[in-house]
């Protein structure tokens, strides 16, 4: 069983577009197991990261086992979480990198499986740094035409993302 962590933006929520339309993705898949995070009330991305890592302790699922799929700030806490404890997957939709107040501006993405999602048009977290993180791990990157929100490249992201949970939970080849 793979366990699918959906973590929403700042100033969002467990019930937002994306998130849900997320969970009906990885609901939809005999071996995935969606969790969805709730923040709201925890404002600052330290004490996200620790809760995210606290519930991950306290499910004890194995970090092989799990992809971490968030949105701007739950796409940092995805990668913040990987950079601290290896695990299967990291599908990210316009992580919050290169912003100077994070504790960790660009962690390095410790996942198996990596996918990253972002919009040219982006008023909330510029591209560069999300195309550096990528050029600098190999990462598989898709720029898209659209802005933070990302809503208009909904149909993408959900077709993006079934391929990639097929990916993560297929009989590894090289083991």
């Amino acid at each position: 069983m793979m366990t699918v962590y959906l973590s929403h933006g700042l100033e969002s929520g467990p019930g937002a577009l994306k998130t849900q339309a997320l969970k009906g993705v990885a609901e939809k898949l005999d071996d995935c197991e969606p969790v969805v995070m709730d923040y709201r009330g925890i404002a600052a991305p330290q004490l996200r990261l620790q809760h995210l890592l606290g519930v991950l302790a306290e499910r004890g699922d194995d970090p092989a086992r799990c992809v971490l799929a968030g949105s701007s700030l739950g796409g940092w806490l995805s990668a913040a979480v990987s950079a601290q404890q290896p695990v299967l997957g990291c599908f990210l939709l316009a992580p919050a990198l290169g912003l100077d107040d994070y504790p960790e501006t660009s962690p390095t993405i410790q996942a198996r499986h990596t996918h990253i999602i972002h919009g040219w048009r982006d008023e909330v977290i510029a591209p560069e740094p999300v195309i550096e993180r990528a050029r600098l791990q190999r990462l598989s990157l898709r720029m898209v035409d659209d802005d933070h929100r990302l809503h208009a490249s909904l149909d993408t992201i959900l077709c993006d993302f079934e391929r990639f949970l097929r990916q993560c939970g297929a009989p590894t080849q090289y083991a």
